[in-house]
């Protein structure tokens, strides 16, 4: 057993308890700042209880990771008990590269052609570079095997699979925690039973007990749910529309791309509302950031759901859909910076370590072991896909003129 001293009360998980070692990361400044980036971006302006951070979810991470942990131990699959403990710092590490606002900050690395998993790169400079390393080595623990693993790139398979993936400690602990906090009901899931469920295959990959794959497929629907009812509500992406536009417009002088590490870890989410509205010869992104702030958000003008069986390749509009709305926009004699085109897609799987669309669930049953694809359980295969959304938004002012124009037209 990990000699624990200490415990956290926490909501979902009722205690959370920790290692001297997980005291000492967590009592950082680095790690302490992610008090101050919200797990949702702008969806507390939709659901007002949706304060919740980064810091709270990185603990309930490692809580379930090392249950996760524990069951394989007791199992026979993992030996030491400092195995089981690289396995918790590693989930409690795993956002540690998060900027401000979340996952809309790397859309704007993204929109200037820098990797998606910026948040990732940038924990690993952190893990590697900072506090965090000497806090690690000076319990014996190697930094670089530790950020492997906190990114999914560790040699032992099934250990990447609990901290990122369809089964995976950091879905278990978001869905009830996002759930919660907003108050809806779809996140609920029985993470206990598919942790006790686990075993590890002879092709290292993590599976499950068959009895399990109920609790299984409730997670993975409440999953494509909370992408619909929340991540993707028409008013949450509202407000994150309005964030990513003023931060790829602020972005001009302040180069967030270009930032150093301790530049970087300055950054949370007021902070950087905050020295937006402080730029000189920027008003677009001061304005759009000023109307965040006092909720005076965009509205949704035209909404369409495509339900897409296809690949993952991000969608994109058509050259004839850019025609008519160009058009449209120009009869109603609106600008186009007050006028706001926004495609989102809602995966209904989650991606592995390898950063892959989930297909398959591998499965134990009394002595045998075999892969499934998705698309072979009925209820899975069901929402299998994306959901592909284009939505237009503009400001109030403009609001009745352009819904008027778009009434009747199908793109």
């Amino acid at each position: 057993m990990l000699n624990f001293v200490g415990e956290i009360t926490d909501p979902i998980h009722r205690y959370i308890r920790f290692t001297e070692l997980e005291r000492e990361i967590i009592d950082t400044p680095v790690f302490q700042r992610l008090r101050k980036i919200r797990q949702l971006a702008g969806a507390h302006l939709v659901y007002p209880s949706a304060q919740h951070t980064r810091f709270e979810h990185s603990l309930g991470t490692m809580h379930l990771a090392g249950l996760a942990g524990q069951t394989l131990l007791d199992k026979g699959y993992i030996e030491k008990k400092d195995q089981l403990e690289g396995l918790r710092l590693a989930a409690l590490l795993h956002d540690i590269g998060h900027g401000p606002f979340s996952h809309l900050f790397e859309e704007v690395l993204i929109g200037k052609g820098i990797s998606t998993s910026s948040h990732e790169n940038m924990g690993k400079k952190i893990i590697r570079e900072t506090i965090i390393k000497d806090i690690l080595e000076k319990y014996g623990y190697d930094s670089d095997s530790i950020c492997n693993l906190s990114f999914g790139e560790s040699p032992i398979m099934f250990y990447n699979e609990i901290i990122a993936g369809g089964l995976s400690a950091d879905i278990m602990d978001y869905l009830p925690r996002d759930s919660f906090f907003t108050g809806v009901e779809y996140g609920k899931i029985h993470y206990y039973r598919l942790i006790s469920s686990f075993e590890v295959l002879s092709n290292g990959h993590l599976g499950i007990n068959k009895s399990a794959i109920n609790s299984l497929e409730s997670m993975l629907i409440s999953r494509f749910q909370m992408f619909k009812a929340v991540y993707f509500h028409k008013t949450v992406r509202s407000a994150e529309v309005m964030l990513l536009h003023s931060l790829l417009l602020a972005d001009r002088q302040l180069n967030f791309s270009g930032l150093s590490v301790d530049e970087y870890i300055e950054y949370t989410d007021d902070k950087t509302i905050d020295i937006i509205l402080s730029l000189k010869n920027n008003d677009r992104a001061v304005k759009l950031a000023k109307d965040y702030k006092n909720r005076r958000l965009l509205k949704c003008v035209y909404e369409k759901f495509l339900q897409n069986k296809g690949t993952s390749n991000n969608i994109k509009l058509t050259k004839r859909q850019k025609d008519v709305f160009k058009r449209i926009i120009k009869s109603v004699k609106i600008e186009n910076d007050f006028v706001f085109i926004d495609i989102s897609r809602a995966p209904s799987m989650p991606l592995t370590p390898s950063k892959e669309e989930l297909n398959s669930i591998m499965l134990v049953d009394k002595d045998s072991e075999f892969e499934t694809r998705t698309s072979e359980i009925p209820l899975i295969d069901s929402i299998t896909g994306f959901l592909d959304m284009i939505r237009i938004y503009t400001t109030h002012a403009n609001r009745e003129k352009l819904e008027k124009a778009l009434k009747n037209i199908d793109i």
